[in-house]
């Protein structure tokens, strides 16, 4: 039985919870995500988009919750998007954030989506940008981008949010040098959690020392200490945050970044497209066992191969 798209979406505009989140699996599974993104397009914009990234274990949910909690008391209408790792026999995700944030599940006013990475680098799944124009157009003020934080490069959370949370906690000296060089380029704002643990102050100083070394940084991201299991630090947090929006705003940033985040989306979706149009056309035209026979006795090299199926394909 086909599904009606249009019927969804109409019922996606009016806020209906069910729809939004049928419209996200048919957009998670490539299944018809043009013709949805398509119809809602015109409804887009309006959400605010948060990334909050950071190693395993340092209480990205337990944050989340707590920042969704104080927004929701602002009567803010917001989206969690948690992408977790994808288990190696369902495809499914493994992590279960919503789990973790089952307490909001009973609000009206909360939609919480976990999405499997389906092995997708950069800790954010393919589907990721689909899914937030979905609960942008659902209406949501605000909509946060967990990352998996599991070992891949999280510099990609940048292509899909407005302000970038990058959570510490005290005693990761050494680990905050080693990432010093990527994901501390990416903050926004950095969030030293748990403060309550020894260590604090030296971390707030490492994040400090390694800013000022930093050539790239035209802003010098804020730091806020956090205790986000007893809500201490999350009400600044949020000021923290619309601050950020205040400046992308006042220095013509805000609507620039959404315009080369629609450049890189463009650019993927181009990439994506012709891998696959390429894998297909080689599946139909070349017997690619015969290539790599020829290659390996030395017959052909390599770049020849590549060189005659690419100029065959365009």
């Amino acid at each position: 039985m086909k599904v009606n798209i249009k019927k969804l979406v109409k019922q996606l505009l009016n806020g209906d919870v069910s729809s939004t989140a049928r419209l996200i699996t048919l957009a998670e599974n490539s299944d018809r995500n043009e013709e949805i993104i398509s119809l809602i397009s015109h409804h887009l914009g309006n959400a605010y988009i948060i990334g909050i990234t950071g190693a395993p274990g340092v209480g990205k949910s337990t944050l989340t919750d707590k920042l969704v909690k104080k927004l929701r008391k602002k009567n803010k209408k917001v989206g969690v998007i948690a992408v977790d790792p994808t288990s190696p026999f369902s495809g499914g995700a493994i992590l279960g954030d919503r789990i973790r944030l089952q307490q909001l599940a009973t609000d009206d006013g909360v939609f919480i989506r976990s999405m499997a990475s389906r092995g997708h680098l950069g800790g954010i799944s393919s589907a990721t940008a689909d899914a937030v124009k979905i609960l942008d157009a659902f209406g949501c003020d605000y909509i946060f981008i967990e990352t998996v934080g599991v070992g891949q490069s999280e510099i990609e959370v940048v292509k899909n949010v407005d302000t970038t949370i990058l959570v510490l906690i005290p005693g990761m000296g050494d680990e905050i040098q080693a990432i010093k060089a990527g994901i501390m380029e990416i903050a926004d704002i950095f969030v030293v959690n748990k403060a309550d643990k020894d260590g604090v102050e030296r971390t707030i100083m490492e994040i400090d020392m390694l800013q000022n070394l930093s050539e790239n940084k035209k802003r010098k991201a804020p730091i806020q200490s956090v205790i986000a299991k007893d809500n201490v630090g999350i009400d600044e947090l949020i000021e923290k945050i619309d601050d950020h929006k205040k400046y992308l705003k006042e220095n013509d940033l805000f609507h620039d970044n959404r315009k080369k985040r629609l450049e890189i989306e463009i650019k993927q979706i181009v990439h994506e497209k012709l891998l696959t149009k390429a894998q297909e056309f080689m599946n139909e035209n070349y017997k690619i066992n015969q290539f790599i026979e020829d290659i390996y006795s030395k017959k052909t090299d390599l770049y020849s191969v590549v060189n005659q199926i690419v100029e065959n394909i365009l």
